[in-house]
């Protein structure tokens, strides 16, 4: 059986959330600078058409509903840990990175806004930063969750793989980029880096509420 699919409209001839790809269609076709976006389940389209397009833009959205025994699946999450997340506006945008600590999300580090910067690079950034803190005090057996899978895999590359321009605007970015790289090449870590399961456990605990 087909996946269902919901639209959600936010700049058209008409807004909202549409079930039928055709009727989003309608609304969009030679609308100039339309802004809409497929989601995977209804409660996040609804979710979404509330909210900024650009907190959507490049974001995966086809993210399944999981029932009760799929969740069984992954468990819970580790509460004993620290989440990080960033937010970008655009892609390329402003863009923010924080930590918190999982439990109860109580924040310990913030960084941003950037200019030009995009999701993966905060992520990335974010995830280096919650390293380096737990290292400088002593608490490397403790696990830092993200949900993004780039850069996780950037950090075990030791390497931020972006395709982002840089130019005056993001020199600031630049450098905190090479300073993380740097970082990751001169120093060794033993806190485990796992993914945060967002189908499972709902959004991460650092998220910054955007949606």
């Amino acid at each position: 059986m087909a996946k269902s699919k919901f639209y959600v409209v936010w700049k058209g001839r008409k807004t909202g959330v549409f079930t039928k790809w055709n009727v989003c269609k309608q609304q969009i076709d030679g609308f100039e600078g339309a802004q809409y976006k497929s989601f995977g389940n209804l409660e996040e389209a609804e979710i979404a058409s509330k909210g900024n397009y650009n907190d959507y833009k490049g974001k995966d959205t086809q993210k399944p509903v999981l029932s009760a025994s799929e969740k069984l699946q992954f468990g819970t999450p580790i509460l004993e840990s620290i989440a990080v997340d960033a937010a970008c506006a655009g892609n390329p945008g402003i863009m923010e990175y924080r930590g918190v600590l999982t439990h109860n999300k109580q924040e310990i580090f913030r960084k941003g806004p950037f200019k030009n910067g995009t999701n993966n690079v905060g992520e990335f950034l974010a995830l280096v930063h919650g390293i380096a803190l737990l290292k400088s005090k002593n608490q490397e057996k403790l696990p830092i969750y993200s949900d993004s899978k780039i850069a996780i895999s950037w950090i075990r590359q030791k390497k931020c793989k972006t395709k982002l321009d840089f130019d005056h605007s993001n020199q600031e970015l630049k450098i905190l980029i090479e300073r993380a790289e740097n970082w990751l090449q001169q120093n060794t870590f033993k806190n485990p880096i796992l993914k945060w399961e967002t189908k499972a456990w709902g959004e991460i605990p650092a998220d910054f509420g955007r949606k």
